[in-house]
C-alpha cells in the first residue's frame, strides 16, 4: 500500500482516514492485515502522532478497524459492514445537504402516516404543541430551528417505532439546514415570510395526523419536503450563477 504526504491544512486527521478506508475498501489491505505503524504512518503522511491516532480512531467508529491493546490496529473482518454515518464534515455544500434532505423523504413521509394511524392523544398533543412552538418562536424574531426538530421528531415518537426517533436523532441538526443554508429567506420575501409558508405546510401534517388520515398525512408531508428541497435547488443553482 501507499500512504501519500499530506499537506498542512485543517482536517489532516480526516484526509488520512479517507487514504486508508480507501486502502480497505479496495481491498488493498485485506481482512485481518494490520496497519502500518504509528510512527510508519507519521513518517508516510508527513503528519503528527496525533492525527494517525485521530485517523484510527475513525477507522475503529466506522468498522473498518479492529484495535488490540499493544498489538495495533487490524482490518475488520467484514468492513463492508461498516455502520451507517452521515459526517459533519461532508455537510460543507448545498448539494450535500440536498442529499439528506432527499433521504429525509423516504423515512418521513410514512413516519407522518403511520403517525396518522397510530397516535394516541397525548402523542397528538405533542405535535400540536410543537406546531405552537414553532410559531412563538417565529413571532419572538428567532429562526425556529429546534422548534421545527421538535415538531418531526414528535411525529415519529407518535409513529410508535422508535427507529424513527433514534433515525431522526441520529441525523440531527441536519434536517434543518437553515442555519447551514443562508440566503433563501431573503428570496422568499423576508424571513417572516418564509417561515410562515413552512408553517403553513407543517399545519397541514399535524390536522391530517390529528384526523387519523394516513394518506392526507403522507401526501402532505411530501408536500413539505419536496417544496423544501424545491426551494433549496433554486437557492444552488443561483449560488452556481454567481460562483
Amino acid at each position: 500500500m501507499r500512504i501519500r504526504p499530506l499537506a498542512t491544512e485543517h482536517k489532516l486527521s480526516r484526509r488520512l482516514f479517507e487514504q486508508l478506508a480507501g486502502e480497505i475498501r479496495s481491498g488493498r489491505l485485506a481482512p485481518g492485515a494490520r496497519l502500518p505503524t504509528e510512527e510508519a504512518l507519521t513518517r508516510a503522511a508527513h503528519v503528527s502522532r496525533t492525527v494517525v491516532r485521530e485517523a484510527v480512531a475513525a477507522l475503529r467508529a466506522e468498522g473498518l478497524v479492529i484495535t488490540r491493546q499493544g498489538v495495533g490496529a487490524f482490518v475488520s473482518a467484514e468492513p463492508q459492514r461498516a455502520p451507517f454515518r452521515i459526517e459533519p464534515e461532508r455537510l460543507e455544500s448545498l448539494d450535500e445537504i440536498l442529499n439528506v434532505m432527499e433521504l429525509r423523504l423516504g423515512v418521513e413521509i410514512e413516519s407522518a402516516g403511520l403517525a396518522a394511524e397510530r397516535a394516541t392523544k397525548a402523542q397528538v398533543r405533542a405535535i400540536t404543541n410543537a406546531l405552537e412552538g414553532i410559531e412563538q418562536a417565529t413571532h419572538a424574531g428567532g429562526s425556529a430551528v429546534d422548534e421545527d426538530l421538535a415538531f418531526h421528531r414528535a411525529i415519529a415518537e407518535a409513529t410508535g417505532n422508535g427507529e424513527f426517533p433514534r433515525f431522526l436523532q441520529f441525523i440531527g441538526r441536519h434536517l434543518i439546514p437553515r442555519r447551514t443554508v443562508s440566503g433563501l429567506p431573503e428570496r422568499m420575501g423576508g424571513r417572516r415570510s418564509y417561515l410562515a409558508l413552512i408553517q403553513e405546510e407543517h399545519r397541514r401534517i399535524a390536522d391530517a395526523i390529528a384526523a387519523g388520515d394516513p394518506k392526507a398525512a403522507r401526501d402532505a408531508m411530501r408536500r413539505h419536503l419536496t417544496r423544501s428541497l424545491e426551494r433549496y435547488r433554486k437557492l444552488a443553482v443561483e449560488q452556481q450563477k454567481v460562483a
